[in-house]
Order: C-alpha cells, then structure tokens, then sequence
C-alpha cells in the first residue's frame, strides 16, 4: 500500500522546486521576515518571535512576495502576458490593501486598546489587547516592492 499523504506532501515539494515563481515568491516573504525579525534583535536587544510570523513592520513581506512573484511572471511569460497582467494586477491589490484596509484596522485597534485601558480604571473590565501592528506604510510596502523585485531578478533561473 503507499503513502498517500507522504506522496502528496512529495509532489507539493517538487512544485514548489520547479516553479520560480512561487518559490522566489517564497523566498522573499521568508527572507523579508527574517529581516524583520534581525532588526528587532538589534533595535530592542532582545529576541522578538513575533517577528518572524507577525504583519507590520519594514519592509512589507506581503508586497515582497508578490512583487516577486509578479516579477518571475514577467520574466518567464513575458511583459505584456496575460498572466503577467494578473500576476501584477493582484499584487496590486494585495499592497493597496497593506497600506489601506489593514492599516486603518490598526489605527482603529490603537484606538479601542486606549479606550479599553481608560474604562479599565472606572470599571471591572477584563480584555484582551488587540493587535495593532496589521498594515504598512507606503515606505513599508514601496521597500517590500522593491526588495521582492531585487529578489526575482537576482535568484530567477
């Protein structure tokens, strides 16, 4: 009998190995984290996991990876591609959405937290902290754009 999961688990690998796209995508999400992660490190001097896995922050892995992607697209199919045009429109999206949607629902949780803290005083309130570092600044994402683009064109096959 095989192993149908470790069989499936073997063929998502070997797409993911033979498919420059989503593996540069991949690389630029991981490597923009691990960024993130050794500059707190060196900012704060302590050890900070949450970088690793957590939104917000300089520079953008969502705009990195897709930007990387987008940019394997458009190397490989070509610029004027259809699926180049998706590839990049989406990213598109993705990044307006880091800096707007995202970001305004942080701004709002800095705003809740402080009141959720000054009602603390008055009353017997029990919350939970919201997370208030979800989107990017333009800089943030500009940054993740270029890196992601860096990325695909000095590692692209």
């Amino acid at each position: 009998m095989t192993d149908v999961p470790g069989a499936a688990y073997g063929a998502i690998l070997r797409a993911i190995a033979w498919n420059p796209p989503l593996l540069l995508a991949l690389l630029a999400m991981m490597t923009a984290q691990a960024f993130k992660f050794g500059s707190a490190l060196l900012v704060r001097r302590r050890v900070d996991f949450t970088r690793l896995l957590g939104t917000g922050g300089m520079p953008s892995s969502h705009s990195a990876s897709v930007t990387a992607m987008s940019t394997a697209v458009g190397i490989e199919q070509g610029w004027n591609s259809t699926i180049f045009g998706v590839a990049a429109f989406i990213s598109l999206v993705i990044m307006y959405d880091a800096t707007g949607i995202r970001r305004a629902a942080g701004r709002q949780a800095q705003v809740l937290n402080r009141v959720l803290e000054d009602l603390k005083d008055y009353h017997k309130l029990q919350g939970e902290r919201l997370k208030e570092l979800l989107g990017h600044t333009p800089l943030e994402v500009l940054v993740g754009a270029a890196y992601g683009a860096f990325v695909a064109f000095l590692f692209h096959p």
